[in-house]
């Protein structure tokens, strides 16, 4: 199938937490034999910080952030037989919704690849005049990558016909063991952007956990946090690039999830972090959120904390042993069911049997 995908970016994940997602199921499904265009805008500077250059399992097309470049690729999609619109573009969400529906042939098929559904369906709730409300019965699919029933009831309470849940994963081509690097060196690591929603949970289990602890290191990774006054014993780096999360997770003694308030209030919505974490081998700390379960065994592939004190005594009670057998644990259990090779065969069988569905339909 030719897939037209409008995203917010596949060459960088600079201020862009869903560029991993995107990767590992795009380029699956191109094994699998789709074409594939990745449509982006030019915005956020974050044709500047590129991790990966345009890959050859797909077509990158980078247009200006104007009107005219986007009613230009918006045309593309009639091309198309899948024609797909991310949430959170950053720049003309509403128009890329409203066009490429319409611009869609009636045969495709229409999706929405929502990752963030908790904050998609804050928005539909409060504004009952949001254009999703008229675009969601005019879709195929909905997919997410995160929530369990919750999320697929709410999609479905607000007329998408099919909402399915294609969770975060690991790809270990990319996200594997490496050795230590002096660079990301500490007791307890965490990496991620300074969001209006993660903030308080920051300050809850990682810089509480690290007032707790003087005597031992902290470290923090991630945009944002210039301006954050910490303890002294955090040390802060920046915006780390996809080539060096390998070296950030098997560098410290344990890694620190924390999901975003959104996410942990609905559950079943591990991080990308999660998966890269697990897959580089490194122990892993994580906030407690339901559905957990599902990806992760406590106290044997994983370590749940419910506040900033239980984060602290992980820490303080965690030996290099132990740390080594629960990474090891986690990323044999990631390895076994939660690779995206998996994810690409789930997407792939669920886009044939839409497709087959639809032309039954057109043929009644």
């Amino acid at each position: 199938m030719r897939i037209a995908f409008y995203g917010s970016s596949l060459l960088s994940s600079y201020w862009n937490g869903a560029a991993t997602y995107y990767r590992g199921l795009l380029s699956q499904l191109a094994k699998r034999g789709h074409q594939i265009t990745f449509y982006e805008p030019d915005a956020f500077d974050r044709q500047k910080h590129r991790d990966i250059d345009p890959p050859d399992w797909c077509q990158v097309k980078v247009y200006p952030a104007t009107d005219e470049a986007v009613r230009s690729v918006i045309a593309e999609a009639a091309l198309a037989d899948v024609v797909v619109k991310a949430s959170g573009v950053g720049v003309y969400d509403d128009v890329l919704l409203q066009g490429v529906v319409e611009a869609s042939r009636p045969g495709a098929i229409r999706m929405f690849c929502d990752v963030d559904a908790p904050a998609t369906l804050a928005e539909l709730r409060e504004h009952p005049d949001h254009p999703m409300h008229e675009a969601l019965p005019q879709l195929d699919l909905v997919i997410t990558y995160g929530g369990g029933a919750p999320v697929i009831e709410a999609y479905e309470g607000f007329g998408a016909p099919l909402c399915v849940p294609i969770y975060n994963a690991l790809d270990p081509e990319t996200h594997h063991p490496v050795p230590p690097d002096d660079r990301f060196k500490a007791d307890l690591s965490f990496l991620g952007n300074r969001l209006p929603d993660r903030e308080a949970r920051v300050e809850s289990f990682f810089l509480d956990a690290a007032a707790r602890l003087p005597e031992r290191s902290f470290l923090i990774g991630g945009n944002g946090w210039e301006t954050k006054g910490m303890p002294a014993n955090v040390r802060h780096i920046g915006h780390v690039y996809t080539r060096d999360h390998n070296a950030f997770n098997t560098s410290s003694m344990a890694v620190l999830n924390i999901a975003r308030d959104s996410m942990a209030s609905v559950g079943y919505s591990p991080a990308t972090r999660v998966f890269e974490a697990c897959g580089a081998g490194a122990c892993l700390i994580t906030d407690a959120w339901v559905g957990l379960d599902m990806f992760l065994k406590e106290n044997v592939e994983v370590l749940v904390a419910r506040d900033g004190a239980e984060v602290a005594e992980h820490v303080r009670t965690l030996t290099p042993e132990r740390a080594r057998e629960i990474g090891q644990a986690g990323r044999a259990r990631i390895l076994k069911e939660h690779t995206y090779e998996r994810r690409g065969v789930e997407l792939d069988r669920l886009l044939r049997d839409v497709t087959a569905a639809k032309r039954e339909r057109s043929a009644a």
